[in-house]
């Protein structure tokens, strides 16, 4: 997609960068957002994890608001990192797979949905947003919007871009010579570093070069995704606590007809989630040795649940007690964590059930800088600062809508779903089937009550249907194969 019809934003980012000097003023709110990779909603310790071990974010939690019914805008990572960056729903912008996704097949039932395969140009990103309001603008880690080398973070709206390339996740591992794309700035560091100490020392010195000028720090890494490698003396930990730990009941269920792991077990994934907390505990600490902690918000989340169910064996994650992980609409594919941190306005320590999603952090990061929101924009998005302070218990929406309508390497097939308070529907597109749930009385999502809570089920199916059709979400059709 070109650029053409889009002058006039540009035309003001241009503006702004040559005011940015009038505009820079260490009142501002810095703003650090940082987005983990497969994060599921059960892998920390202040969400309920035993084996994982994560006490810098533990830490962290008790200074922040946590949120227990967070969703990320789908259960797989581009249309997620879609909706935090334009305060859409990934429907509305038309990114509604992981990019490129899975090559069609010819068995399938359903035919291909065909999605976006970059960001468009058009949308005004949350980096632009900051950068008009004469912010310094970065970008680090993993950034998977778009296909090809161009477009990048640097062309929406980020000043400089470190990590960030069309790569989901670094095709030689973890461990340097990572060989990513000239693109993405990040040259291979000295044999056997670890990726995401790299970029966490990365950000370390943006923040130690940050001077007065406020700054919105973008941080994206790209653990806890595949492939699952972690320092060894992290692994040897790990294997020596499993091995002093009683063995699970079952080590999977099944979940469609294919495995799901169903305890927290593999010392790979684990060492990997601690390496992941001390790259951030790092960072947090950088803030206050700088002495900006008290001037910079912090939101940690997740782009899509753990890894858990695959069409080969099963995941390194476990998302119980929810169901299921990345690829599906039950909760464990869509709940995430999210902990926020407001100097001076948030909560400490607090707990927050309103559930909200991704979308709502474009807004949300504009309102607790002080800056205008831009509705025309994230129209899909709704600012928590108001839960953050304290000062509201719920949102003005009537739901959360989820469009999946692609088939995916958990061995999930096109569906979506909206949550509704305590309400969960899912509709499957393949077999026409809609699943009900009660996740106050039902969090696991054991008993379906499609077909006792009638009027509930019809209400839901209605609303989601007519959601799609107001947004132009694509839905499957047969396929003549």
């Amino acid at each position: 997609m070109g650029k053409k019809g889009q002058a006039p934003h540009r035309i003001l980012l241009a503006i702004a960068a040559m005011l940015s000097p009038l505009w820079a003023t260490a009142a501002k709110t810095n703003v650090l957002l940082i987005v983990i990779d497969d994060l599921g909603w059960a892998d920390l310790g202040c969400y309920g994890a035993k084996f994982h071990e994560t006490p810098n974010l533990d830490r962290f939690a008790g200074e922040a608001v946590r949120f227990t019914d967070a969703y990320s805008a789908s259960p797989v990572c581009s249309p997620t990192r879609t909706a935090i960056v334009t305060g859409k729903y990934p429907a509305r912008v038309g990114i509604t797979d992981w990019i490129p996704g899975l090559d069609p097949k010819d068995e399938r039932i359903l035919e291909v949905v065909h999605d976006l395969h970059e960001l468009p140009p058009s949308e005004v990103t949350v980096a632009e947003a900051f950068k008009e309001a004469g912010y310094a603008t970065h970008f680090v880690g993993k950034w998977h919007l778009n296909e090809n080398p161009a477009p990048n973070p640097l062309d929406h709206g980020y000043d400089s871009n470190v990590g960030g390339c069309q790569w989901g996740a670094p095709k030689k591992g973890y461990f340097s010579p990572w060989d990513l794309p000239e693109e993405a700035n990040l040259p291979d560091g000295e044999q056997g570093e670890y990726l995401d100490d790299r970029l966490a020392a990365e950000v370390c010195g943006l923040l130690e070069k940050s001077g007065d000028r406020p700054f919105f720090i973008h941080w994206c890494g790209y653990v806890v995704h595949a492939p699952i490698q972690a320092p060894a003396p992290l692994v040897e930990k790990y294997r020596a606590k499993l091995a002093t730990m009683p063995a699970p009941e079952r080590e999977f269920v099944l979940e469609h007809g294919f495995q799901d792991r169903d305890a927290q077990s593999d010392p790979v994934y684990a060492a990997m989630m601690e390496a992941m907390d001390s790259a951030v505990g790092r960072v947090l600490a950088k803030l206050k040795e700088l002495g900006i902690q008290d001037q910079t918000a912090v939101i940690f989340t997740s782009d899509n649940g753990g890894f858990s169910v695959t069409t080969k064996k099963f995941g390194p994650s476990c998302n119980r007690p929810l169901r299921a992980g990345k690829g599906w609409h039950y909760e464990g594919g869509i709940r995430v964590p999210l902990l926020v941190r407001w100097p001076g306005a948030g909560r400490a320590g607090a707990t927050c059930a309103e559930p909200v999603i991704s979308s709502d952090i474009y807004p949300t990061l504009l309102e607790m800088s002080g800056l205008a929101g831009r509705p025309e924009q994230h129209v899909d998005g709704l600012s928590v600062a108001p839960l953050v302070r304290g000062s509201a218990d719920a949102l003005p929406r009537e739901g959360l809508f989820f469009h999946y309508p692609h088939y995916h390497g958990s061995g999930h097939a096109p569906s979506a779903a909206i949550r509704a308070r305590d309400w969960k529907l899912i509709e499957f597109f393949e077999t026409g089937t809609v699943e009900l749930y009660n996740l106050k009385d039902d969090l696991s999502e054991k008993n379906d009550l499609a077909k006792v809570e009638l009027a509930k089920r019809s209400e839901l199916l209605g609303k989601l249907r007519a959601w799609r059709a107001a947004i132009g979400a694509e839905v499957p059709g047969r396929s003549d194969r």
